[in-house]
């Protein structure tokens, strides 16, 4: 389970990459995400069973029309060039929003390991790590291509995003 909830993490750090992104802000943008998925399922777990059916489809359409959000705003500002300021992963509104968006399905997995007799600790730490980790090897490699890429990475970052949110919501 920490495996598949860090390919969304990989995912949309490969598109926030393809920005093309400072070592700096991969590791500062890597560790909050991680902490988001420990937060998340943690909080998911205190939510319990009692919105479990609700909420589940409610954080997953939620963190789709966030990504929807970040991917068009990113191809919007890579075809209008300097005109419009694009989304900036560097400010804390803009970590949190991006940590957000990533984290939020592993509140409802939260909820539902609330109905286990789980090692929630280490399970949660888990989902830390490897959320924390393979959102960095997307950042790296986004970084890696964005430079092959030119001004076009921009748009092909937002273009992921937006092709995840459509996913997240559909």
């Amino acid at each position: 389970m920490a495996v598949a909830l860090g390919f969304d993490a990989f995912s949309l750090g490969l598109g926030i990459g393809l920005r093309g992104i400072r070592i700096k802000d991969i590791l500062k943008l890597s560790s909050v995400i991680a902490l988001f998925h420990i937060i998340m399922p943690l909080g998911g777990i205190v939510m319990g069973q009692f919105v479990s059916g609700l909420l589940g489809s409610v954080a997953t359409i939620a963190a789709g029309i966030l990504l929807l959000l970040l991917g068009g705003h990113m191809i919007y500002s890579s075809l209008r060039g300097d005109a419009v300021t694009s989304f900036d992963h560097r400010t804390t509104w803009g970590l949190l929003v991006f940590a957000l968006s990533v984290s939020i399905d592993s509140f409802s997995v939260g909820i539902t390991l609330g109905m286990f007799a789980a090692d929630i600790w280490l399970t949660v730490l888990l989902f830390g790590i490897f959320g924390g980790l393979m959102s960095i090897m997307g950042l790296l490699l986004g970084r890696k291509v964005s430079a092959d890429l030119g001004e076009y990475g921009e748009a092909l970052g937002g273009a992921i995003l937006f092709v995840f949110g459509i996913l997240f919501i559909f």
